[in-house]
């Protein structure tokens, strides 16, 4: 069923905000992927603050041209059968979530990335974007790093009372 005027204008207008909030936007081709399939994409991706659409990509693009840091922006990528997963809050979780989904579902495959600023990033990019950890993994790294030392005299410190501990009772014993 095709779509009104009023219709295409309200598309934009949403795919023009979605852009506007999103720190990073992946694009990824679907062509062989179930319905049933994406509706699970979807939920999943929600889970984790992304928001998936199947827009077409003339309707994109006209949403592009929106915003200044996007107008430049090379859209000759946008080719073919393709969704876009936005996120506001997290510019790793797209690319991560369509990651995880694909291992299931290998009709997926990343076509490119948009950041905030109108970088555009090509499929490589992206993959290399979705193997990151992510903002909670990277600071629960940090937060072991720095406790590490910590940790390491605690356990230094306990070893040398068990050695004493030790060395009392063998004393007691003869």
């Amino acid at each position: 069923m095709a779509l009104s005027k009023q219709q295409k204008n309200d598309v934009v207008s949403e795919v023009s905000e979605l852009l506007k909030d999103s720190k990073m936007t992946v694009v990824a081709k679907y062509q062989g992927t179930t319905v049933k399939a994406l509706q699970t994409l979807r939920r999943e991706a929600k889970a984790g603050g992304t928001q998936v659409k199947v827009v077409k990509n003339r309707l994109v693009r006209q949403a592009m041209q929106t915003h200044d840091a996007l107008k430049q922006t090379d859209t000759s990528a946008l080719e073919g059968m393709l969704l876009y997963a936005f996120n506001a809050e997290d510019e790793v979780a797209p690319a991560q979530a369509i990651k995880a989904f694909a291992k299931t579902n290998p009709t997926l495959e990343f076509v490119g990335a948009f950041s905030a600023d109108g970088t555009y990033m090509d499929a490589d990019q992206v993959k290399t974007l979705a193997d990151l950890p992510s903002k909670e993994q990277l600071i629960g790294q940090v937060v072991e790093t720095l406790l590490s030392p910590v940790n390491d005299i605690t356990n230094a410190l306990s070893g040398n009372l068990h050695a004493l501990l030790d060395g009392v009772r063998d004393k007691a014993a003869a």
